[in-house]
């Protein structure tokens, strides 16, 4: 994970869900991969940009993000979040 994001993964037979607290000013680079991203914002506020279309999300708002479409953000407060990926995030077994 990048600096200023804790993440907490669960992986089911299908999915993987990543409960993340994030640090105000904490920054997610610019980034794609193969799944299937649902982001939610549980607490706080959150910037987030899909194929450069910036996005300023609260609590209790969402994306989704397709697969291999660039996307990163930066958390404006402290935040909660919640990333649901399919299929399972196997780059992040060991994590």
């Amino acid at each position: 994970m990048s600096p200023g994001y804790m993440a907490q993964l669960i992986h089911t037979e299908v999915n993987t869900l990543n409960f993340l607290e994030v640090e105000a000013g904490a920054v997610s680079a610019i980034h794609t991969h193969p799944h299937h991203q649902c982001a939610f914002v549980l607490e706080g506020q959150f910037e987030l940009t899909v194929n450069g279309q910036p996005q300023i999300l609260d609590a209790n708002t969402f994306a989704v993000i397709p697969p291999n479409v660039p996307h990163g953000g930066r958390a404006i407060t402290n935040c909660k979040l919640l990333d649901i990926f399919s299929p399972i995030r196997e780059d992040l077994r060991d994590l």
